[in-house]
C-alpha cells in the first residue's frame, strides 16, 4: 500500500477511505448515523429583555431624530404676550413681564467668554447645535437654542436664567423684543 486518504463529508455524514496501490484504487465507504439534539427552549426572559432593549433604542433614536430636526426647524415668536420658543423638548412660552427685553442684544460668544455655555445640565448637545439647559462660564443657568456662536441673541429674564438663541435675523429679533408693546 502506498497511501491512505481519509475524506470526511460533513454534509452527508459519510466517510470515504481510498487505498491506492499502484494503478489500482479501492474505495471503502462507511455510513455514519448522526443524531441531532435541539436546545431546550428558554423561558420568556430573553424575549422580554430584547424587547425592552429594542424599545429603548427606538426611543433614543426618536429623541435624537427630533433634536436633529429641531436644529433646522426651531423658531422664535415674539408677540405682545411674550417670547415663544418652538423646537424640540425645551420649547416654551416666556411671558413678556418675565423678559428683560431692553437688555436683549446680539453677541459674539467667542468674544464674550462669560456667556459661553460650558456644561450641559439637561439638554441636547450635537455638533453645531445646543438646546436645553446649560451652565454658562459665568455660572448662570441658561436656556439655549444655539447654532451660531458668532451671532447669538442674549435675552435676560427675571426667572433666574438667561436665554441664548440663534435666529437667522438676530438684529430683527432684538428689535422685535424691544419694540413689541406688552399685551393685556
Amino acid at each position: 500500500m502506498e497511501a491512505a486518504d481519509t475524506i470526511v463529508c460533513y454534509a452527508c455524514t459519510q466517510a470515504s477511505t481510498s487505498v491506492h496501490m499502484g494503478a489500482f484504487s479501492i474505495s471503502l465507504e462507511e455510513r455514519r448515523v448522526a443524531q441531532s439534539f435541539a436546545i431546550a427552549p428558554a423561558g420568556a426572559g430573553p424575549q422580554v429583555i430584547l424587547g425592552i432593549i429594542a424599545a429603548v433604542l427606538l426611543l433614543v433614536a426618536a429623541a435624537v431624530g427630533r433634536s436633529a430636526l429641531a436644529s433646522r426647524t426651531a423658531r422664535f415668536e415674539v408677540s405682545s404676550s411674550g417670547l415663544v420658543l418652538v423646537g424640540d423638548w425645551w420649547g416654551r412660552e416666556i411671558p413678556r413681564e418675565d423678559l428683560v427685553a431692553d437688555r436683549a442684544r446680539v453677541v459674539d460668544l467667542r468674544e464674550e467668554r462669560d456667556l459661553q455655555p460650558v456644561a450641559r445640565t439637561f439638554g441636547t448637545g450635537l455638533p453645531g447645535y445646543g438646546s436645553g439647559w446649560f451652565r454658562l462660564r459665568n455660572g448662570e443657568k441658561a436656556l439655549l437654542y444655539l447654532t451660531n456662536q458668532r451671532r447669538a441673541v442674549v435675552v435676560p429674564t427675571r426667572l433666574g436664567y438667561t436665554i441664548l438663541l440663534s435666529p437667522r435675523d438676530p438684529v430683527g429679533l432684538v428689535a422685535a423684543l424691544r419694540d413689541t408693546p406688552p399685551g393685556a
